[in-house]
């Protein structure tokens, strides 16, 4: 009798630890297939151009706010499609040879992320660019079919307000801000 009560007693936990170890998971992002877009207008048009993500893996627990990881940019390899235009970017503007990289860590997010098929959450973390870290919440889609994970955002970033050169000359004058889309493309897999 004293074996069947605990039996009942231990079968609730039982039945919800796999559901626990499940809801733990990490996002491990395939560098090759993912992308980070800018776009930077001034009077006249506006350039267009992207980034290579070096790497990146985020840690997430789907039944709460917990997220955890790194997603790393190389700030040296913006091409907006005019080599000239792009060594400036890389060497005045972000410092390329002092800062390599840009990358973004996430802490919390809030919203539901659905075990398959389309979420939307508000991921807040912090972004480092050019050796400063700003706090950030963007909005955050995620597309997940089986294993396959697309996550997708798009926010501003303020370079000229966070202490980057304004490009800006006397016949020249570019927006203070410029449009970063972001494309992560990777794989689910259970937290160890």
């Amino acid at each position: 009798m004293k074996t069947i009560t605990t039996s009942l007693l231990l079968a609730p936990l039982l039945l919800l630890m796999p559901k626990a170890v499940a809801e733990h998971q990490i996002f491990s992002i395939d560098p090759a297939s993912s992308e980070v877009s800018f776009s930077l207008s001034d009077p006249i048009h506006a350039v267009h151009g992207t980034f290579h993500v070096q790497t990146g893996s985020v840690d997430f627990n789907r039944a709460g706010p917990d997220i955890s990881g790194t997603v790393i940019v190389a700030a040296g390899s913006g091409d907006s499609g005019s080599e000239s235009r792009d060594r400036k970017m890389s060497t005045e503007i972000l410092d390329a040879p002092k800062f390599a990289t840009a990358s973004f860590a996430p802490h919390s997010y809030q919203g539901a992320i659905a075990l398959s098929g389309d979420s939307t959450v508000q991921v807040t973390g912090t972004f480092t660019l050019h050796g400063t870290s700003h706090e950030l919440t963007v909005p955050m889609r995620i597309h997940i079919d089986g294993t396959s994970c697309t996550a997708k955002t798009h926010f501003v970033v303020p370079y000229v307000k966070w202490g980057l050169k304004d490009p800006s000359n006397f016949l020249l004058k570019v927006d203070k801000e410029v449009g970063i889309d972001l494309t992560l493309n990777g794989h689910i897999t259970p937290a160890s």
